[in-house]
């Protein structure tokens, strides 16, 4: 393989595949009013603050580096430290699967194509069970 073929992207970042900036803050957007309307995810939505305004800014920053675009969450705050961070938060196997349906609810909503969305999944998954700090 030649060296220029070798650095060539493999295909669009999942950042991309979102639709950039727009996509993602539609995602996150969905996301927050899922959590904040939908009384199945009250036990998740327990545990934020009363305005989400913070919340929807730090995800969305988050995901835009973690999906393969702009790092502004580490442009702001540095290394995400994500389990360090959720610490002070109680969080189970209620609140990660909450989360996790939210947020598959929210991708479903936006229209993410069927095989991302799964990979995605997969991925999310593996972090918020990660986060978790107690049983239950």
């Amino acid at each position: 393989m030649a060296s220029d073929e070798a650095d060539a992207p493999a295909g669009p970042t999942p950042f991309e595949r979102l639709g950039g900036e727009p996509g993602v803050r539609a995602l996150v957007d969905r996301f927050y009013d899922l959590m904040d309307l939908e009384p199945r995810f009250a036990q998740l939505r327990a545990v934020h603050p009363t305005t989400l305004d913070a919340a929807r800014d730090k995800l969305f920053w988050f995901l835009c580096g973690w999906l393969g675009g702009p790092d502004h969450y580490v442009e702001r705050f540095g290394h995400p430290r994500l389990r360090a961070r959720h610490l002070p938060y109680a969080i189970g196997s209620v609140e990660r699967d909450q989360w996790m349906g939210c947020m598959m609810q929210a991708m479903q909503d936006e229209g993410v194509e069927p095989a991302l969305m799964q990979r995605l999944a997969e991925a999310l998954y593996g972090t918020a069970d990660w986060m978790r700090n107690r049983s239950g």
